[in-house]
């Protein structure tokens, strides 16, 4: 019965997606066939509902449309410029100078905004031109926007982990956030490094040394901004406020600079900001309900168990199992977006993990950073396409010059993999986890 389940189950949302059915629809069909193997109709349409109804009601959800409002109202209120403009500062002397440029106004704008597209668009939309104007390959600089844009998922605040909290049952949110500072920042400069290797084979230039008084007003116009991180998780580590209420300030902040202080955007611009908002939280928010009758549907069939059962019958070494977890997860990001993904497999491979005596947060960060090569890579991911969108080139194109950022990825995927302390010495630091 367990091999028919896993056969009903997967083999129902394979053949959904291929049929083009949206996958917060697939998800749920899917886990609606498999409760059909052992009750009937009417019981299995009541049993998923009430998941999805019952899955939803969390105060933790509650952060979700918050930062995703924040992040809307942080793209429409000019914040990218001046991150960027900080960004020369930081990165200009180096060989390549654009291209590290683009590399930490990643970081530092996908850490506010919560969102790898919109830190691609926002920050790519506007580096293209300069680079394309100091003579880089337009390709090469697409790469290099689209291995640095999913940073700011592992740079707090990030719904991912939050996503990630709800699905493993109340792992700590903030534990989560700190964890991610160490990989997400590790990850900047490794790409940092690839990109200055290439920049430097190929003659690039280097910026112009700035003034003091440019450094000092650059700086100062980021402060601000950056200001967003220093409240929110500030207020979360000394304890002030949950991640959810940070949520909320995150709002009201973002308001103020956007609206009061640089006035970037009007009050008439709020309601079409807010209805954007409303409809990306609705699509996440209906992904992670159906999500969630899914994972009851797996486990009413044992199927996590059985799943662990065969990968610890395969094998007993941790790398061993950790490298095919690894390996699965890599395989999977290249054609499902992040949350689905976080969604789907988590309950799958925790158990397995657990088994491993692995800490959860530190399979959060893991796991996270995984489905953040899988959102560059071909042949869906976001990222990718929104990258090569405003960068003016073919994805045949990026591809290329894409090889020496995914094997730097993947390379420190599995140092972060096999370290916990990468990911678990701020919180034990910070938080006493």
């Amino acid at each position: 019965m367990e091999i028919q389940s896993v056969l009903v189950l997967f083999g129902t949302f394979a053949l959904l997606m291929m049929l083009g059915v949206p996958i917060a629809f697939s998800i749920g069909l899917s886990a609606f066939a498999t409760f059909l193997l052992f009750m009937s109709f009417d019981q299995s349409v009541y049993i998923v509902a009430q998941q999805v109804a019952s899955g939803l009601d969390s105060f933790t959800l509650l952060a979700i449309p918050f930062f995703i409002l924040a992040g809307n109202i942080m793209n429409r209120g000019g914040i990218a410029m001046r991150l960027i403009e900080f960004a020369k500062v930081i990165g200009g002397r180096l060989p390549g100078a654009l291209a590290h440029c683009n590399v930490i106004a990643n970081m530092m704008f996908g850490s506010i905004s919560g969102s790898a597209v919109a830190s691609a668009a926002a920050v790519g939309g506007v580096m293209a031109p300069l680079q394309k104007k100091e003579g880089y390959d337009p390709a090469y600089s697409a790469a290099v926007n689209i291995a640095s844009c999913p940073t700011g998922l592992l740079i707090p605040p990030s719904s991912t982990f939050i996503v990630y909290s709800l699905i493993t049952n109340g792992t700590s949110v903030a534990a989560l956030f700190v964890a991610g500072y160490i990989p997400g920042i590790l990850m900047g400069l490794s790409l940092m490094v690839v990109a200055g290797i290439i920049a430097k084979r190929r003659g690039y230039p280097v910026a112009e040394r700035p003034s003091g008084a440019e450094v000092v007003r650059k700086a100062a116009d980021a402060m601000l901004p950056l200001g967003l991180i220093v409240i929110v998780m500030g207020g979360i580590v000394w304890g002030v406020f949950t991640a959810t209420e940070a949520s909320a300030v995150a709002v009201v902040y973002t308001l103020f600079l956007a609206v009061v202080w640089y006035r970037e955007i009007t009050w008439r611009d709020l309601p079409s900001i807010i209805l954007d908002s409303a409809v990306t939280t609705s699509i996440v928010l209906l992904m992670i309900g159906c999500s969630i009758a899914m994972s009851k549907a797996m486990a009413f069939a044992d199927i996590p168990y059985s799943i662990s059962d065969a990968l610890l019958k395969l094998s007993e070494n941790p790398i061993v199992l950790l490298l095919i977890i690894n390996i699965a997860l890599l395989v999977v990001g290249t054609f499902m977006d992040m949350t689905p993904a976080l969604l789907i497999f988590t309950p799958i491979f925790l158990p397995v993990v657990e088994d491993l005596g692995m800490d959860p947060v530190h399979f959060g960060v893991v796991m996270t950073f995984n489905l953040c090569i899988g959102i560059c890579t071909p042949p869906v991911g976001s990222a990718l396409f929104v990258g090569c969108s405003v960068g003016g080139v073919k994805i045949g194109q990026v591809i290329k010059p894409m090889i020496g950022f995914y094997a730097v990825l993947v390379s420190l995927l599995l140092v972060i993999t096999y370290f916990p302390a990468l990911s678990l010495f701020l919180p034990r630091v910070l938080l006493g986890y």
